[in-house]
């Protein structure tokens, strides 16, 4: 799924793509793009594209005509050059991806200029304080104390200052933070430094491909240092000043991808890598397939390869013949879309793990898994769904495979807790719909708790957030993407508190309607602080709640057009992917997901406390 994404980027369910998420962009009229450009796209378009991109539905999980229409040029010049349909136009010019770019969304493929006036300064102080990483810690808890919004005041919560992102559909970076400034990714792999109180911009520093995972900052003997990966699975160390000190790719198999996270504990970055095997799975040629997870740790001070671990230890070979005659190959897939997450105690990190692409089924799919953080070595495997093989091409496709499975992944960060009676637990949650508590030295159970229906689209898809107290779930069960496989189970989004020590749901508030917008669903990551809780849903809506019973105490639409920081035209979208940011009395939200069905949008808000 998006895992980021947290994710599956091909899932593009053509059913969920509603008018009313078409219509958040404007009809364009195609000024600017040469006669000779565009009907030259239509023509490699209808030779190249056509088959599986139909004009009404589009073939299974592929998009529509209609829906491709929506996107920016640029969103579909990126997708064919460094994203998820690159192997689709390796034979195409660079020429030829910007004509069938222009023709398919009608608008000009150009250069956004960002005006001056948008640019400021950049300094820090000495010791500036740092808040980064998927869940804000190594323990990947998604909890913040640091700040001085609280169920008292949280009404005060006014729009400070929006940024645009130039050409965006989606926003899906979580920012860090390092002193007044933000360090946030884009969907084309641009990397700014914002001003937290004003949304200017300090610097900008251009990836080779779209940044799916947020930003790890770390400060040690070298200094205060920037990482992150590429969704090419290019990882890159930066000074603080946005000045490239290196850059290594750590996918090895050609399909790899990045959209988890990094880590970085002790001197070493922990990338997280999947596969778009899932994706070009859809070409029934397509030799189906070979691809593992993998967790990789580099050198932080130089990117040195230290370990390498396949979630998959075989290597894979013929399994088989397609219904085409072609032969399929396995064990494939088990790839890894979270963050990885930390236990500096016990010397290990933890990671979640997808389905199998093809057969043969391995124990290692849909499951959770603890590394040596020294050598690389697995420690324990606990997995939640056994034989779930599925991949881009199911159903029907001769690269899905004979007993299709339901895609029940581990897409979140697992959770490492120290309750209040002070035993550590592992808390993770799966898009079966089924929370696992876990003993974080061994991965034997401890509890479970079924919140959700699940499926392909969640049950527990991004993520949750702990306080030591509870654990605050957010619950997908999108209505079109759950599984099917149950009828006895019904879907219930919304947000659920656990009590942490038997896993008993404490309060649970569910997704109010989404009034034709989207499909209500609570997808995002929340994010927990003394005594609120923060989650966006699919409407577009971030919402507070309160910790101990779920009562809204605030909400915000972010569904409309804002004016920008940085003069960049900006609209909010759906709230899909990472948590929101806060620190002080300040918040931070990304807006807009234009995949799934979900609300197209290209901006980052900032809130502040409104001063009496």
């Amino acid at each position: 799924m998006k895992k980021m994404q947290p994710i599956k980027a091909i899932l593009v369910l053509t059913l969920l793509f509603t008018n009313q998420a078409f219509s958040q962009f404007e009809a364009r009229d195609g000024k600017g793009i040469p006669t000779v450009v565009k009907e030259e796209g239509q023509k490699l378009f209808e030779s190249t594209c056509a088959a599986c991109h139909t004009t009404n539905t589009g073939v299974k999980s592929t998009p529509s005509t209609r829906i491709l229409s929506a996107m920016t040029a640029r969103t579909v010049y990126s997708a064919l050059t460094t994203g998820k349909m690159k192997l689709q136009a390796v034979s195409l010019s660079d020429n030829q991806i910007k004509a069938i770019s222009q023709f398919i969304t009608n608008q000009a493929l150009v250069e956004t200029v960002i005006p001056k006036e948008a640019f400021t300064k950049f300094s820090l102080p000495k010791k500036p304080a740092i808040l980064s990483g998927w869940g804000g810690n190594l323990e990947g808890t998604g909890f913040q104390k640091s700040t001085s919004i609280t169920k008292e005041n949280v009404g005060a919560l006014k729009v400070k200052w929006v940024f645009g992102f130039p050409d965006g559909t989606q926003v899906r970076s979580k920012p860090a933070i390092i002193g007044d400034w933000l360090i946030v990714g884009t969907q084309f792999g641009e990397v700014y430094a914002i001003h937290k109180n004003t949304g200017k911009i300090g610097w900008i520093y251009r990836a080779t491909s779209a940044i799916r995972g947020g930003i790890a900052i770390d400060q040690s003997s070298t200094g205060v240092r920037v990482y992150f990966a590429d969704y090419s699975t290019n990882v890159y160390a930066l000074s603080v000043a946005g000045k490239e000190i290196w850059k290594v790719r750590t996918g090895i198999h050609p399909q790899s991808g990045n959209t988890g996270t990094v880590a970085v504990y002790n001197n070493t970055v922990f990338v997280p890598l999947t596969s778009y095997e899932v994706a070009s799975a859809r070409d029934p040629n397509y030799a189906c397939c070979t691809s593992s997870g993998e967790l990789v740790a580099l050198n932080a001070t130089n990117g040195q390869i230290k370990w390498r671990h396949r979630v998959i230890a075989e290597e894979p070979k013929e399994a088989g013949k397609k219904t085409n005659g072609q032969p399929f190959y396995g064990p494939s897939g088990a790839i890894v879309w979270c963050s990885p997450t930390i236990d500096t105690k016990r010397n290990l990190i933890y990671i979640g793990t997808g389905e199998n692409y093809t057969n043969p089924a391995t124990n290692t799919s849909d499951a959770i898994q603890a590394i040596d953080i020294t050598t690389g070595k697995l420690k324990w495997n606990f997995q939640g769904t056994s034989h779930d093989t599925w991949n881009g091409g199911c159903p029907g496709n001769p690269n899905c495979p004979d007993k299709e499975g339901p895609d029940l992944d581990f897409g979140m960060a697992p959770l490492l807790v120290k309750k209040e009676d002070g035993q550590d637990i592992l808390v993770v949650g799966q898009k079966s719909g089924v929370v696992h508590a876990l003993e974080p030295a061994t991965g034997k159970v401890i509890w479970q708790k079924r919140v959700g229906k699940g499926g392909l689209l969640g049950g527990i898809h991004w993520g949750m957030a702990t306080d030591g107290k509870r654990v605050y779930v957010a619950n997908a069960d999108n209505v079109y993407a759950i599984n099917k496989q149950d009828s006895t189970l019904k879907p219930s989004p919304g947000i659920y508190a656990l009590n942490l020590t038997n896993g008993e749901i404490v309060w649970k508030n569910p997704t109010p309607p989404a009034k034709g917008r989207s499909t209500e669903a609570n997808s995002a990551a929340p994010l927990v602080s003394s005594d609120l809780v923060f989650a966006g849903a699919l409407d577009g809506f971030i919402r507070a709640y309160h910790v101990e019973n779920g009562v809204v105490l605030w909400e915000f639409d972010t569904v409309k057009s804002f004016t920008t920081s940085n003069g960049i035209a900006g609209k909010g979208g759906s709230l899909d992917g990472s948590s929101p940011t806060i620190i002080d009395n300040m918040l931070f939200v990304n807006s807009g997901y234009g995949i799934f069905g979900e609300i197209p949008g290209n901006v980052l808000i900032a809130f502040e406390l409104e001063k009496k």
